[in-house]
């Protein structure tokens, strides 16, 4: 089971997009720990922060799917987090942004996307922005924004009722 949450709040900046980026990672740490059980009766998860919002990926055995679909949408809407994680989100967010930055087939891929896709904004945009700072604050108030202007797709495959 697939689900697009469709926000007008991404593709506003290049800021937004950063802050996007930090929401997701930050909500897959918050999942590690309550998420385990379902890792072990085979149930996977991806989360992923797309060109227009959070895609979230459910797979698994169906009587049991919609128990890790709950655990994800109530840790999205009660998201919360310490600025000790934040920082540490913050970081890796660097290196992954620098390390896009250096590979040349990577950044050629972005360049080619920027130029075909309209609203989308290059890596070197966000790295910048994000060296030049996101605060705690920016984030919870993205996450606000996000969650009030949701558009959402779906799609069922497989034995679902």
């Amino acid at each position: 089971v697939s689900f697009h949450l469709i926000s007008p709040q991404v593709q506003r900046s290049a800021e937004s997009v950063v802050l996007l980026d930090a929401f997701v990672s930050v909500l897959c740490l918050n999942l590690s720990e309550p998420a385990y059980g379902a890792d072990i009766a085979q149930l996977e998860y991806q989360l992923e922060a797309g060109e227009h919002g959070l895609l979230i990926r459910v797979k698994g055995f169906s009587h049991k799917l919609h128990l890790l679909f709950k655990l994800i949408v109530d840790h999205l809407s009660d998201f919360s987090f310490t600025p000790v994680v934040f920082e540490i989100i913050k970081e890796e967010l660097k290196k992954t942004y620098f390390n896009m930055l250096i590979k040349s087939e990577a950044l050629s891929n972005d360049l080619h996307r920027v130029i075909l896709e309209y609203g989308k904004w290059p890596m070197i945009d966000k790295y910048q922005r994000l060296m030049k700072g996101i605060s705690v604050e920016s984030l919870l108030s993205f996450v606000q924004a996000f969650k009030s202007q949701l558009f959402v797709e779906g799609l069922a495959e497989g034995n679902v009722t």
